[in-house]
């Protein structure tokens, strides 16, 4: 669904609960703890942004509805207790040092967390491509060089134990400038890649990152935070599930993926720089 829709569909909802509720602005958004003026924001349809996955929760269990009804996904309004501890959703706004997603890092240390990622990892990105995809995702250009350095900070820790999986495809296509990179510098392309060995190598063993066949294997971009949650990617939110039997089913899906990899860890620094010299043998 296009987040603008997901909106509309959201403040609809809103205006819904406020009208039932027989209560004054005010005292509405005192009940789930915002503002006034938040609470008109969110009313207005000025902007297509959601509240933050704590308030979401807060409207959901005040006036017992689903978080799947409150966002438009679902006609039926009823929830259970379980379902709606199981699951969060998270718009990532600001630094990423502020961001849920950093605490759930920071709650997982001495556990192992897995990682499927949407294009490049996060960091083993250089300073041009951030720019670059911040600047064609109309992404917080901050808040991405933020993340980078958080995670790469969080890999050099002894403590961590950080497994990647991704389609050897990406980094293949990337190198050849195809798709949404057809438009960053070859020079940039091989810097990349360098740069992305380079970081293999020295983070290696505390961050592994395996390749897969992408014809032969699929995956949503996730993250999986030992036992506690999985955070699945959609566009600019995340899905988070807190149930023990989803991130089970994710685990075992990432074990699959691991399995399946044709480029292991201990040769994925090796296969990133030989990738870059021979496609930029000749300096193209």
């Amino acid at each position: 669904m296009d987040k603008r829709d997901l909106s509309t569909l959201f403040r609809e909802r809103l205006k819904l609960l406020l009208t039932r509720s027989d209560l004054n602005r005010s005292a509405f958004a005192a009940t789930v703890g915002i503002d006034r003026s938040a609470l008109s924001q969110l009313l207005s349809g000025a902007s297509t942004r959601l509240p933050r996955a704590e308030t979401l929760l807060a409207i959901a269990a005040e006036f017992k509805v689903s978080l799947d009804w409150l966002l438009g996904l679902s006609h039926d309004e009823g929830v259970t207790g379980e379902i709606r501890e199981s699951l969060e959703i998270e718009e990532a706004s600001g630094g990423f040092d502020r961001t849920l997603l950093a605490k759930w890092h920071a709650e997982a240390v001495g556990t192992k967390i897995r990682y499927v990622p949407a294009g490049i990892p996060d960091l083993l990105r250089t300073e041009a491509l951030v720019d670059y995809e911040a600047g064609i995702t109309n992404r917080n250009r901050e808040a991405q060089a933020d993340e980078t350095q958080y995670r790469i900070d969080y890999s050099r820790r002894p403590e961590t134990d950080m497994e990647v999986c991704m389609p050897r495809h990406t980094l293949e296509i990337f190198a050849r400038g195809l798709g949404i990179w057809n438009g960053f510098p070859p020079q940039e392309r091989r810097a990349q890649l360098l740069h992305m060995a380079a970081l293999l190598d020295d983070l290696y063993p505390t961050f592994r990152l395996f390749l897969y066949d992408g014809r032969m294997r699929y995956s949503i971009p996730y993250t999986i935070f030992g036992p506690y949650r999985a955070a699945i990617y959609v566009g600019d939110m995340y899905l988070v599930l807190n149930a023990p039997a989803p991130i089970r089913t994710l685990t075992g899906h990432f074990d699959q993926l691991i399995r399946a990899a044709e480029i292991n860890a201990h040769e994925a620094a090796a296969f990133t720089q030989r990738l870059a010299d021979e496609t930029f043998a000749g300096g193209g």
